[in-house]
């Protein structure tokens, strides 16, 4: 065997390096047959090369046999990242269709009100401004993350994470309910 794969078999960071100097360019190609921009073809490169990192004593081979395993995986990786892309719009079109509630104070029962608004109020201040813009102000995460001058994955993670935080609040699973 040579160096490279003696290095990634055993894990020396090397062996990593290695790989990623002499095959990166078919990397980023392969990748970027699936997914389209190149940013987000190095990204997925770059996850896919820390997975097969992180799971130990999967390869066994030479170096074509490395090369071959490392741009499935690559490639599998691509194609995870479409899936989860895809599930990541289907739920942003199916909340566009959903009529925004125009305040809290247009729930019917007054106890649910307060509930939400004790919910609401726990939340981290950017979370809540842009779950606000998103729900009452009836804005896109791309106009939020324009208003608010931050990343349009910021808004997004910020928004998701309010969501999951009210759910769990107003179910009572965070015992912080009202």
């Amino acid at each position: 065997m040579d160096d490279l794969v003696d290095d990634f078999i055993a894990r020396r960071p090397s062996g990593l390096e290695k790989a990623y100097e002499l095959w990166s360019r078919v990397f980023v190609g392969v990748a970027r047959h699936s997914v389209s921009d190149r940013a987000r073809a190095e990204d997925c490169v770059h996850d896919a090369l820390i997975r097969v990192w992180r799971a130990p004593n999967r390869f066994q081979g030479n170096r074509e046999m490395l090369k071959a395993y490392l741009i499935a995986s690559v490639r599998n990786e691509s194609f995870a990242m479409l899936r989860s892309q895809s599930r990541r719009d289907a739920r942003e079109l199916k909340a566009a269709r959903l009529t925004p509630v125009e305040t809290v104070d247009s729930i019917v029962d007054p106890v649910e009100a307060q509930r939400l608004q004790g919910a609401l109020a726990r939340l981290p201040e950017e979370q809540r401004k842009a779950l606000a813009l998103a729900y009452y102000g009836n804005k896109t995460h791309v106009e939020i993350a324009a208003e608010l001058g931050v990343p349009l994955g910021t808004i997004k993670s910020r928004i998701s994470m309010a969501m999951r935080k009210l759910q769990a609040d107003l179910a009572g699973i965070g015992g912080s309910s009202t």
